[in-house]
């Protein structure tokens, strides 16, 4: 199958062949026909399955046949969780609109709220929004939803894992009730299905990858090393391997620009980003990665689901997630759109609980490979498949004496017994236990 059997316009293809795609991914095909026909959607697909693509060329299609947004007024809102993924949906957004005359933007926080004010005055066909600041805009009446078509919520399990909850709640009810709602997910979990409940009618459901698994064309391991000898390994992969570009994730903003001082002192370029950075700094440093200015980016979480580089090759896991779920979403920045990649964690045995937990999810062991010269002195056990949680008997309810007779009997003799001993008699006389402070009297 092709673009041209999904029935978009020659516009739209024409801006697709530039992008150099010729296939259409599953989720493509499942999703722009649906769409097409004015269905509400709930699709769930792992990141880099091209879903992106999925919802905006239907919309550009269904938007380039109607009429003009109106000053102030949005006919396609699309909400993401991130400021970097609202960067990179509008940019593919005026990607594939190049031969249309349909007007976007974007807004987010972090930067002045001015001049996206002003953006939004002629009127936007599509606005692609992070919540927060789209809640501002429309309490300041920069923006209305009167003439809104479509709504289309960007990685919405995201979303809720960041407490947005309340204000997409809030957001929908400043929207006409007649509109095409469309939901991209990583996963389908209860909390997503009840929001789901009061905004999507009779929804067309696509799955094209079961539940947190990774994609096929990554290859996965793992190099077992000691936590001191970290950095120097990053260092000496990169050089060995002539690496020119690699996407690291490290667990805390200081750990990140810990490591970034030291691969620049070893003179590879490296830059950080993470949220105790600008906005500013952060779109600098995503663009000079993606120029090649830098031969390094390590990002804490935060870019984990905002980053899309094409044919990004090298995925490192410097530290090891805490929540398994979000290593799928590291790693699935590399091996897009069906083109191949690595994915590579340096594991310190302390460790060892993040990796079970990571192997039990993705259903898969990841091969242990030592480098040479940095062989551990504490390895990194392997995880039994045995090896499940063990269960908590704390709240167990005790067995009732009821139940036999005899328990019963036995415990009034053991009390007359109890009753006839004699008490030992302690260091101040009597019969009573001794207090705490007889011992102390007794000792000093």
């Amino acid at each position: 199958m092709s673009f041209s059997n999904l029935g978009l316009s020659e516009s739209i293809l024409k801006a697709v062949d530039k992008q150099g795609y010729k296939t259409p991914s599953p989720i493509q095909q499942q999703a722009i026909p649906a769409i097409l026909k004015g269905k509400d959607i709930m699709a769930a697909a792992q990141t880099g399955t091209g879903k992106t693509a999925g919802f905006t060329l239907p919309l550009l299609e269904i938007l380039s046949k109607g009429p003009k947004a109106k000053p102030k007024q949005v006919r396609t809102l699309i909400l993401t969780p991130t400021r970097e993924l609202a960067a990179q949906v509008e940019a593919s957004v005026i990607a594939y609109a190049k031969h249309l005359n349909l007007y976007s933007t974007v807004v987010f926080g972090g930067v002045k709220i001015n001049p996206q004010m002003k953006r939004l005055q002629r009127g936007v066909d599509i606005l692609v929004a992070t919540p927060g600041r789209l809640m501002d805009l429309y309490q300041q009446k920069a923006v209305r939803f009167d003439q809104l078509e479509i709504l289309v919520l960007d990685e919405a399990d995201r979303m809720l894992d960041m407490g947005f909850i309340h204000d997409i709640r809030k957001i929908v009810s400043y929207l006409p009730e007649k509109r095409q709602n469309l939901m991209f997910s990583a996963t389908f979990s209860k909390e997503i299905r009840a929001l789901a409940k009061g905004m999507i009618n009779d929804p067309v459901e696509i799955s094209v990858s079961p539940r947190n698994t990774t994609v096929k064309s990554v290859k996965q391991w793992i190099h077992p090393v000691d936590k001191k000898q970290k950095s120097a390994l990053l260092a000496h992969l990169i050089e060995q391997n002539q690496w020119t570009q690699v996407l690291v994730f490290a667990r805390t903003k200081h750990g990140s620009d810990r490591l970034c001082r030291q691969l620049n002192t070893k003179r590879i370029p490296a830059i950080a980003i993470h949220g105790n950075k600008s906005q500013n700094q952060r779109t600098r440093a995503l663009q000079d990665f993606k120029k090649g200015k830098v031969q390094v980016m390590v990002a804490t979480d935060i870019a984990a689901r905002g980053i899309d580089i094409d044919q990004l090759p090298h995925v490192i896991n410097f530290d090891l997630p805490n929540v398994p779920e979000d290593y799928v979403h590291r790693i699935g920045r590399t091996g897009r759109a069906g083109k191949s990649g690595h994915a590579i964690s340096l594991v310190s045995a302390d460790e060892f609980k993040q990796l079970r937990d990571i192997e039990r999810l993705i259903k898969q062991k990841l091969d242990r490979k030592l480098v040479d010269g940095f062989e551990p002195d504490h390895d990194v056990p392997v995880s039994n498949d045995n090896d499940k949680p063990k269960k908590s008997f704390k709240n167990k309810p005790r067995k009732s004496s009821q139940k036999h007779p005899q328990n019963k009997k036995n415990s009034r003799s053991n009390k007359q017994a109890s009753a006839k001993r004699p008490q030992r008699k302690t260091s101040t006389g009597g019969n009573r236990p001794p207090r705490k402070s007889d011992v102390r009297k007794k000792n000093a």
